[in-house]
C-alpha cells in the first residue's frame, strides 16, 4: 500500500507517538506552571469542565458526522456479523473488561496501588469497556479492505444502542465494583457527549446531503477531521498538566492499567474473530466486526470520567492510558487479519 493510498493520514497513523509526545507536554507544563492547570480546572459547570468538553465535542462532532442513518435500511443484510458485533460490544466487553479490572486492582496489583485509587482505575477501564469504537474503525475497516457499507451499518446500530444503554450498563458495573454514581451526572455526560454530537452530526450530514452531491460529505468530513485529530491531542496534555504531580510520584501506574487494556484487547479480537471463523462469516465482514468490538470510543470515555469523577481522578488518567495503548494494539490486529485473510470466505 503506497502512502498516497493509504487511508491512514500521517496523524493516525502515529497517533501513539502524537499521544506520547503529548503526555510528556502536559506532565511537563503540569509541572512548571501548575497554576494554570489549576485555573483552568476551576472552569466548570454541573460537574462539567467547560474547557475540557469544548475540546470534546470538537473531537467527537467530525465522527458523528460519518454516521449515516440511511444505512440502517441494511440491518437485515449480512445478520450473522451484526449479531457477533452487538453481543461482543453489549455482552460480553464490557463485563470482561470490568472483571480484569477488579482481578488486577483488587487482586494482582493489590500491593501497589492505594485501595481508593485502584477503585477508579477500573472505574476508567469499565468506562472504556462499555464504549464501543465510533471513528477508528472506519480506518481499521478500510485497512483490512472491509465492506465499508457494512462497517457503516454496525457504527449506526452502536450509537443509537449507546444512547439508550451506555448510562444504565455504566452505572450497573460501577455499583458492581462499590462505586456511587450520580445518575443525574451520567445521564448529562451521554446527553452531552453521545445525543447533542449525534443530532449535530446527522443534521450536518443532512445538509449536505440535500444537494444531491454525496461528495459534499466526504470532502466536509475530510477538512474538519484535523480540529478532531487536535482536540483528543489538546484534552491529552490537559488531562496529564493535572495529573503531572501524581504521574511524577507513581510512573508505574501507567504502566499497570496497560496491563489489562492489553490483554483485553487481544482477547476480546480472539472472541469475536474465532465467532466469526466458525460461523462461516465472510472476511469483508468478519474482520471489521472484530475490530469494532475491540476498538474503543475513547472520547467518550474520557468525557464520562471526567465528568463522574475529576480532571484529576484515576479513572480519567486510565481512560487516557487506553488512547495510547489502542493504536499499536490495533494496528498489530489489523495485520493479524490481513495474515489471516485465506482462511475465511471471501
Amino acid at each position: 500500500m503506497n502512502k498516497e493510498s493509504s487511508p491512514m493520514g500521517i496523524f493516525e497513523r502515529y497517533l501513539s507517538l502524537w499521544v506520547s509526545l503529548c503526555i510528556a507536554t502536559g506532565v511537563g507544563l503540569g509541572l512548571v506552571i501548575p497554576e494554570v492547570f489549576q485555573t483552568i480546572a476551576t472552569i466548570e459547570y454541573a460537574s462539567v469542565n467547560l474547557v475540557v468538553a469544548v475540546f470534546i465535542w470538537v473531537m467527537i462532532y467530525p465522527m458523528m458526522v460519518n454516521v449515516n442513518f440511511t444505512s440502517l435500511k441494511d440491518v437485515g443484510k449480512k445478520p450473522k456479523g451484526l449479531c457477533i458485533t452487538l453481543v461482543v460490544n453489549w455482552l460480553i466487553k464490557p463485563f470482561t473488561m470490568a472483571a480484569l479490572g477488579i482481578l488486577f486492582f483488587e487482586h494482582i496489583f493489590a500491593g501497589l496501588v492505594d485501595p481508593a485509587d485502584a477503585k477508579e482505575y477500573i472505574a476508567g477501564m469499565i468506562l472504556l469497556g462499555v464504549a464501543p469504537c465510533t471513528a477508528m474503525v472506519f480506518v481499521w475497516s478500510q485497512l483490512v479492505r472491509g465492506d465499508a457499507n457494512y462497517t457503516l451499518v454496525q457504527v449506526s446500530i452502536n450509537d443509537i444502542i449507546m444512547i439508550f444503554v451506555f448510562a444504565p450498563l455504566v452505572a450497573l458495573l460501577l455499583g458492581v465494583t462499590d462505586i456511587v454514581v450520580p445518575w443525574e451526572t451520567l445521564l448529562l455526560s451521554v446527553v452531552l457527549y453521545v445525543l447533542i454530537p449525534l443530532t449535530a452530526g446527522y443534521i450536518t450530514r443532512k445538509k449536505l446531503d440535500d444537494s444531491g452531491n454525496h461528495a459534499r460529505i466526504g470532502k466536509f468530513t475530510a477538512q474538519i477531521k484535523p480540529f478532531s485529530i487536535m482536540g483528543l491531542l489538546a484534552t491529552v496534555v490537559l488531562l496529564f498538566g493535572f495529573q503531572a504531580g501524581t504521574i511524577i510520584e507513581k510512573p508505574l501506574v501507567i504502566g499497570l492499567i496497560a496491563v489489562p487494556l492489553i490483554i483485553q484487547s487481544y482477547g476480546i479480537f480472539a472472541i469475536a474473530y474465532g465467532w466469526c471463523y466458525l460461523w462461516r462469516v465472510p472476511f469483508s465482514t468478519s474482520a471489521p466486526a472484530a475490530l469494532i468490538g475491540t476498538s474503543n470510543f475513547f472520547e467518550l470515555a474520557v468525557a464520562v470520567a471526567i465528568s463522574l469523577f475529576g480532571l484529576h481522578s484515576g479513572a480519567a488518567l486510565a481512560t487516557v492510558v487506553g488512547v495510547l495503548v489502542e493504536v499499536p494494539v490495533m494496528l498489530s490486529l489489523v495485520a493479524f487479519a490481513n495474515g489471516t485473510r485465506r482462511h475465511f470466505n471471501n
